[in-house]
């Protein structure tokens, strides 16, 4: 007997939120079910108090001999018999092809059957292989289904909508194509594609069909706003992106493909398609993410190239998702004047069979030479700007000093107590995550529900308490951004606090961790000498997982007891040097009042790598909202002035 339990998707993507709330973020009313709804989740389970211990690929392997199931070695998966498909096998595909139909994750142990879409963890493979189980769950349950509600929707749009060529007027189509650069797309790439327009909503509709049946499943729309010269494209998904996963063109694959060309878009399968013949998927979101739920669905194939975008960020998407694929299969396409977005490679008249000859490889052995790294430390002299990160849009001052947000950094952030370091880094990271840095928190002070309180506050930008009218709106809203918790509260072991992370970087492709905060993370019964070896192996273990991983850290640690009349220093963080040192960039919140200045706070930059700027800008807290706004522009300004040891020494007041 085979027992599943069944898990949702928790996976997100940052939508772009325009104007006031329009039900399904800007489709017409006439399309929209209703007000913002309340979700619930059956069988609720509360966080495990003992963490699931991860599974290796040797332990997969080694379990799965002993057990006499036979199996195949893939490039992310293993693959063996399916117990369901004697049940759930379809008529018109041969036994040959379904006898090896369940895919096991080798990175988390998760399972997919192909043919039935039965799937679970590894503790629930385990549990059915040796017949445990609990009496109440026992049986089959397949992948998260649409709510019917979700399904009329999904229906009623795909029933609406039509294909371009059949608008009746011959201008509204030309209108269209313009609208979305498919002026040289033909009629019989958007008919293979099964892509048709919504006239009301004046988007594009991308259909999710289910392999095998062609079971319409869920819908992407893509609208177009002018944008100062340029077009601005919007996306919705149905169901909600967490359910989402459709590799666009997915039916269209043949069995005997070794090949495929992944996109960031589905425009841009479209134009790769027409120009080389090469089958082509569309990631559902995009740079974003790539769900491991997808990778079963692409093992078959020998050779794929990842063309994600024309940006920096693309770029360095494309090395991510690599390295879940396995970097010895795949080849990704350098971003650079000649070699844009397909579509526009399309629109250019540029030979797109040439640019995928040009791919470089993923995998490199460890030592390199500078004549491998020139084209990138050219990229990166060409992208000065994308070099520099992703720039915060509430703090413009933080954009002045660090330049912007990088992979692979280590932040130490520290503050007097209660001068409100928990607010700040929470508004600090719920900044970038709204603008689609997928993050992840760890709050070992307090708990996950007062944190999202605060920082649905600052995203509210005022207080629900007295508008619980309004909370679902926001609720669903704030739902949507890429933003995950840790379940640790107190003292946790550093090593399960990593392969949590390194967990959450695989399968939510996180590339922001902060952690509030050390001494709460190491517990306070650590009263003995060792205390400040054992904070210096933990920053160690942070600093070579933010390296490795290419994912930010923020770590906050409380400083020394200071005087209270005394300002911060760097040499304030508790414990030795090593935290100061192995840091990029250190940020301390000081709690004393600016010579003339309206604000109590300020935050001051005393440590930048990337490029040495430092200094300190003062900051207003806003207790409504929970939020540090910039404070009223006045003629003066602040100057950074350094002692011989590069220390700020304070800020000075300037005349206008």
């Amino acid at each position: 007997m085979w027992v599943l339990l069944r898990s949702g998707y928790p996976l997100r993507i940052l939508l772009p939120l325009r104007g006031e709330w329009m039900g399904r973020r800007g489709l017409p009313r006439s399309l929209v079910p209703g007000p913002p709804r309340r979700r619930y989740r059956k069988e609720a389970l509360p966080a495990l108090e003992v963490p699931v211990l991860p599974v290796t690929a040797t332990e997969i392997r080694q379990y799965l001999r002993a057990h006499g199931i036979p199996f195949q070695d893939g490039h992310s998966c293993l693959r063996t018999p399916s117990p369901f498909v004697g049940t759930f096998e379809l008529k018109d595909q041969p036994r040959a092809t379904t006898s090896l139909s369940l895919f096991i994750n080798k990175t988390t142990g998760r399972f997919l059957c192909m043919t039935s879409l039965a799937e679970g963890s590894w503790e629930d493979f385990q549990a059915s292989v040796e017949g445990r189980g609990d009496g109440d769950r026992e049986g089959v349950l397949l992948s998260e289904a649409p709510e019917a509600e979700d399904s009329e929707e999904v229906r009623r749009i795909w029933d609406r909508a039509i294909p371009l060529w059949e608008l009746p007027e011959p201008e509204e189509a030309q209108l269209a194509r313009m609208m979305f650069g498919l002026t040289k797309v033909t009629d019989d790439t958007l008919r293979h594609f099964s892509v048709r327009y919504l006239r009301p909503a004046r988007s594009l509709v991308f259909p999710w069909f289910s392999p095998g049946s062609m079971r319409l499943r869920g819908l992407k729309l893509l609208g177009a706003e002018g944008q100062g010269d340029g077009v601005h494209y919007v996306e919705t998904t149905i169901p909600r992106p967490g359910a989402y996963h459709n590799l666009f063109g997915l039916p269209l694959i043949s069995r005997r493909d070794v090949e495929v060309v992944l996109t960031s878009r589905e425009l841009d399968s479209l134009a790769l398609n027409q120009s080389t013949g090469l089958p082509t998927l569309a990631l559902p979101r995009g740079t974003a993410c790539l769900p491991p739920a997808l990778l079963p669905y692409l093992e078959q194939f020998r050779r794929i190239v990842l063309w994600l975008g024309d940006d920096l960020r693309s770029w360095e998407a494309a090395k991510l998702f690599a390295r879940k694929l396995n970097p010895k299969r795949c080849s990704l396409v350098r971003p650079g004047d000649q070699q844009p977005h397909p579509l526009e490679a399309l629109n250019r008249g540029l030979n797109l069979s040439r640019i995928l000859r040009s791919a470089l490889p993923a995998w490199h052995r460890s030592i390199v030479s500078f004549r491998q790294l020139r084209e990138e430390v050219l990229g990166e002299l060409s992208n000065v700007e994308q070099v520099a990160g992703v720039r915060w849009s509430r703090f413009p001052d933080l954009n002045r000093l660090l330049k912007g947000h990088r992979k692979g950094e280590l932040t130490v952030f520290t503050g007097p107590t209660g001068s409100g370091k928990t607010t700040f880094i929470s508004e600090y990271a719920l900044d970038l995550c709204t603008q689609g840095v997928n993050t992840l928190w760890g709050s070992f002070e307090i708990s996950n529900v007062r944190l999202a309180r605060i920082m649905l506050t600052q995203f509210a930008l005022g207080r629900l308490e007295d508008q619980l009218d309004k909370y679902d709106e926001w609720a669903d809203r704030f739902e949507d951004l890429p933003l995950y918790f840790m379940t640790f509260h107190g003292q946790q072991s550093i090593r399960t606090v990593i392969d949590t992370m390194q967990h959450a970087v695989y399968v939510y492709d996180i590339c922001h961790v902060v952690i509030d905060n050390l001494q709460f993370m190491m517990g306070h019964e650590q009263l003995s000498t060792d205390r400040i070896a054992a904070q210096d192996y933990i920053v160690g273990a942070f600093r070579k997982f933010a390296t490795d991983s290419s994912c930010h850290v923020t770590l906050v640690i409380h400083p020394r007891k200071e005087d209270d009349d005394k300002e911060l220093q760097t040499a304030s963080i508790f414990g030795s040097a090593k935290a100061s040192q192995e840091a990029d960039n250190v940020l301390i919140l000081q709690d004393r009042k600016l010579v003339t200045g309206p604000g109590k706070r300020y935050l001051q930059v005393s440590k930048n790598r990337f490029d040495g700027d430092v200094g300190v800008f003062p900051l207003e807290f806003n207790k409504s909202s929970l939020t540090f706004s910039i404070p009223p522009k006045s003629k003066s300004r602040l100057k950074k002035i350094k002692d011989d040891n590069g220390l700020v020494l304070g800020p000075v007041i300037l005349g206008p």
